[in-house]
């Protein structure tokens, strides 16, 4: 019998990937909640349009599911300006989730799979030290507590209700159609101008999109996914320079990358007050997916090159059109 499964986010980057996916398969009854419609969605798939997620939303015409993939968000941004950020992002990403859960458990779902962060566990890593799903947390801005105080919240109502709770940690996440900074670096590398990154030695931690989903759709089903927290990348670190030259490699294109030291990049950017881009450029942030592997019998079934490769031909067919 189908899995009725409800996915919230359904017209963002994650969730109509996650909905075109699933609902090529028999397995599953789709229901898609989005803030706008979603054109082009397979007539399959039940849609409902909520415009606010926070603490008071209803959710009766769309629960009636037994699985939850919330992946509804208010998403991380490099300069926030709102006047109180943190409770900006404590309305949608933790009153909102636990509101989504509390009605969903009432409801008789089984499982609540909630696309958390890899900022929970903190902002980057030393080089050759990842991160692990089990740490101690330390989120240190208001994306990543308010993601780890719905992780708590909702611990706490699965212990009480019965509800099977999964928590899933992407890193970056990129693929066909991504936007905000990995599609920035992208065009930046087309520019033929040459730029200050053929010496970065840092080690960070991606997820493409097909892996992603494939980890979420293993995660539904799995009885060994059941009330645990995973990291997910595709489980090859590479640096910011290797990273910059594979988009390179993919693209054709002939950027020259010069080999700058860190200090140095890191002032100039320090000048033109980019600290924050400079650090994600410069530092490190790896994880460690063995307890995914083992636990869920999972591992990611495209390689980086093979997730890049997808990304970097569906970006310049979109640059050239």
């Amino acid at each position: 019998m189908p899995t009725k499964t409800l996915i919230t986010g359904a017209a963002g980057f994650l969730g109509r990937a996650l909905v075109t996916t699933l609902s090529a398969e028999n397995h599953f009854t789709l229901t898609a909640v989005s803030r706008t419609s979603i054109p082009d969605l397979p007539s399959t798939v039940f849609t409902h349009v909520l415009r606010d997620i926070n603490a008071t939303t209803d959710w009766s015409a769309a629960i009636d599911v037994d699985v939850v993939v919330h992946a509804a968000a208010r998403v991380h941004v490099m300069n926030d300006h709102a006047h109180d950020p943190l409770a900006s992002f404590r309305e949608i990403n933790t009153a909102g989730t636990l509101n989504l859960a509390r009605q969903a458990a009432k409801a008789g779902a089984r499982r609540f799979i909630f696309i958390s962060s890899v900022k929970v566990n903190g902002e980057g890593t030393v080089t050759g030290r990842p991160f692990f799903a089990d740490d101690t947390c330390a989120p240190s801005d208001p994306y990543g507590v308010s993601k780890y105080e719905a992780e708590q919240g909702l611990i706490e109502l699965g212990a009480y209700t019965g509800m099977e709770i999964v928590i899933i940690r992407p890193v970056l996440v990129y693929g066909p159609g991504v936007k905000a900074n990995f599609h920035q670096l992208m065009r930046i590398l087309q520019g033929g101008v040459p730029l200050p990154l053929g010496g970065i030695k840092n080690s960070r931690s991606l997820v493409s999109l097909d892996n992603l989903i494939d980890l979420i759709r293993v995660c539904i089903d799995h009885p060994a996914a059941a009330n645990q927290r995973f990291l997910v990348s595709d489980g090859e670190d590479v640096s910011t320079t290797e990273l910059a030259r594979r988009i390179l490699k993919f693209s054709g294109s002939k950027t020259w990358l010069i080999p700058v030291p860190d200090y140095l990049i890191f002032a100039l950017a320090k000048l033109a007050r980019r600290e924050s881009y400079a650090r994600r450029v410069l530092g490190s942030l790896q994880v460690d997916i063995n307890k995914t592997r083992t636990l869920l019998n999972w591992s990611p079934p495209i390689s980086l090159d093979q997730g890049l490769k997808l990304t970097v031909e569906q970006f310049m067919k979109t640059e050239n059109k």
